[in-house]
């Protein structure tokens, strides 16, 4: 009960799909979505395969509760090898897509091969079809989604597609659903785009069913009200969304600013959700037009803005003149204090092209604070980038760079390869503020000691989303640790990273952990799926995805020595702030870590850590 028991098989190279019964067994050690997805890959690719190869394969996978009552239970992953990385990739995304083609009657699409010609896969319940897509291709997430839409004459058709970020090969392209929710980082928009596979249409009746309906019911409820009661997802997340942190993280001393020479940013309040919440703008109106929830959610944190139509990015151009994805915090971050840009309408402008070109701001972000410290260098300039100045804070060069980076054209195809590649192509790789080729989120590893650990150790390359310490470091949950102090940190960095793992795979939102334990999120499971799912269970998957995803890259190529941070987190002290004279204590931290993950003193994980996880 609640897998679906089924997955689709598509061979783009023959034009064929097929159906297969989910692998039970694998389904009881690994759950589902990230960590069940990440097993079939890991079995079925060579870990050194090249990620834009036919051979390489994109799983698209939902988990147990993705569909159900379950609080959040719209999320759905895309599993493959990283076109930015090299690296095991796994990109989680929300909205209604994920719970739809559960409905549909699949756990997982399973995508091999190369399509001879653009195509979209069309899914209608058991009916699955390759149809051909050359009428949409070259065209934007957002007329892909309208035109599918309208082409099947159906509202309700749920649309996961990729931009011209995707087609034209910017390493961080994403993969859009529901215009402006994406699986978005790690490159998988790209390897979705080198399959010549523009789009996944999904429209479902079947439901879902789970083992125990009265049981679950409770279960749900229970944590529903959990969820309600807590100050953070039934206050904070609901009024403020994810941006509520960009003061809290700001006055914390660990809000990177100018690619990571500083860690605080004067501009902060005005990009802030406080500043999405003022009416300062020509037409009385706020940036904010409303909070926004995914399938299923009731805490609600996405947000829906506008921009002020005498804005220069909007003012000629209706088409943006509309409410559509505003700003998360990390968006906010990167296309703001990352470049010392304080123009919140600039920054909303330039995550709509984000979306509507289907690619990563944060990585865009970060690659052009890089580009603007080359720049700052006299290392390019404007011969190398086309008139434009990239100077700290200029927006009109950020909303051109975004324009230009989503068609692939002009200096935007330099943005494109991702801060790794540009730097090393002009000389400064250790400008690049990134981890296993994968740019950091929003917190500098300086002033939250934790994070750096995370970054450090990240399967997929620098993410907050495999471990957010920042939970126990800033905002004390579930309790208070000192972020400026490395003492413990390597176990709470894995307590963290295997409860993710296991959250990531059952089809929920990690930000049901603001308030949520693993006593909450079992009985959800145990009376969803058959088999025994206690807390101790549920950890061991965790741990046992976390050694599975370690183990392929080992095999792609990477070692300990990945294992590390840009040498400006390791030497340069923070120059203001809580974390002053602070460098991040990573070579304390990470032999603790291996011990504890029980790694050789190299990373390696060992043999009887293997055998204990049955890997």
């Amino acid at each position: 009960m609640s897998w679906a028991k089924r997955i689709l098989r598509v061979n783009l190279t023959k034009g064929t799909c097929q159906e297969e019964p989910l692998n039970m067994d694998w389904a009881q050690k690994y759950l589902g979505q990230r960590g069940l997805a990440t097993k079939y890959l890991c079995e079925e690719i060579d870990p050194r395969v090249d990620p834009l190869s036919p051979d390489n394969k994109l799983i698209i996978a939902t988990g147990p509760l993705t569909g159900t009552a379950a609080s959040t239970g719209g999320r759905w992953s895309v599993i493959t090898k990283g076109a930015l990385t090299g690296a095991i990739a796994c990109s989680n995304s929300g909205g209604f897509f994920g719970a739809e083609l559960k409905f549909a009657g699949w756990d997982m699409i399973i995508f091999e091969g190369k399509s001879p010609k653009p195509v979209y896969l069309l899914v209608q319940d058991d009916v699955a079809q390759l149809v051909d897509a050359s009428g949409y291709w070259g065209r934007t997430v957002w007329e892909t989604e309208k035109g599918l839409k309208a082409e099947h004459q159906d509202p309700q058709l749920r649309v996961a597609s990729i931009g011209q970020a995707g087609e034209v090969g910017v390493k961080f392209a994403g993969i859009v659903n529901d215009l402006h929710r994406a699986a978005g980082r790690s490159g998988v928009g790209t390897v979705m785009g080198s399959k010549n596979l523009k789009a996944v249409a999904v429209r479902g009746t079947k439901g879902v069913q789970v083992r125990d309906p009265i049981a679950f019911m409770k279960a749900t409820s229970e944590a529903k009200a959990v969820l309600a009661e807590n100050a953070v997802t039934g206050e904070g997340l609901p009024a403020m969304g994810t941006q509520v942190l960009m003061n809290v993280i700001n006055e914390c001393g660990a809000l990177p600013t100018r690619n990571h020479k500083d860690v605080q940013f004067a501009g902060a309040s005005d990009i802030s959700a406080e500043a999405m919440h003022e009416t300062r703008r020509s037409d009385g109106k706020a940036n904010l037009t409303r909070n926004g929830a995914c399938f299923g959610c009731t805490i609600g944190c996405g947000r829906i803005s506008t921009i002020d139509p005498t804005h220069y990015t909007v003012k000629d151009r209706k088409q943006y003149q509309m409410a559509s994805g505003g700003l998360e915090y990390e968006a906010a971050w990167a296309l703001g204090a990352a470049n010392g840009v304080n123009d919140l309408d600039a920054l909303t402008f330039a995550n709509f092209i984000c979306n509507e070109q289907g690619f990563d701001p944060i990585s865009f972000g970060a690659t052009v604070g890089a580009a603007m410290e080359l720049y700052e260098m006299g290392v390019i300039t404007t011969k190398d980038t086309g008139g434009l100045e990239l100077t700290w804070g200029n927006a009109e060069t950020l909303t051109t760079l975004a324009e230009l980076t989503g068609r692939g054209e002009g200096f935007g195809a330099e943005i494109g390869l991702g801060s790794k590649l540009l730097t090393e192509k002009y000389g400064h790789p250790d400008l690049s503020m990134s981890v296993k080729g994968q740019e950091f989120p929003a917190y500098d590893a300086r002033g939250i000691q934790g994070m750096g650990l995370t970054y450090a150790t990240s399967n997929r390359g620098a993410c907050h989303l495999r471990g957010y310490t920042v939970a126990s470091e800033v905002l004390g949950i579930p309790e208070k640790t000192d972020p400026l102090s490395s003492d413990g940190k390597a176990g709470l960095v894995i307590a963290f990273q295997d409860a993710t793992g296991a959250v990531d795979s059952a089809g929920i939102c990690v930000f049901t952990t603001f308030a949520w334990s693993m006593d909450n999120i079992a009985p959800q499971i145990a009376a969803a799926c058959e088999g025994d799912w206690s807390v101790e269970k549920l950890l061991e998957v965790g741990e046992r995805i976390w050694n599975l995803e370690r183990k392929f890259n080992m095999d792609a190529g990477f070692t300990g020595k990945d294992d590390t941070l840009p040498k400006r987190l390791l030497k340069d002290a923070a120059k203001t702030g809580p974390a002053e004279g602070k460098v991040n204590e990573l070579g304390k931290m990470l032999p603790e870590y291996y011990a504890l993950r029980g790694w050789t003193p190299d990373g390696v994980p060992t043999n009887d850590t293997l055998g204990r996880l049955v890997l």
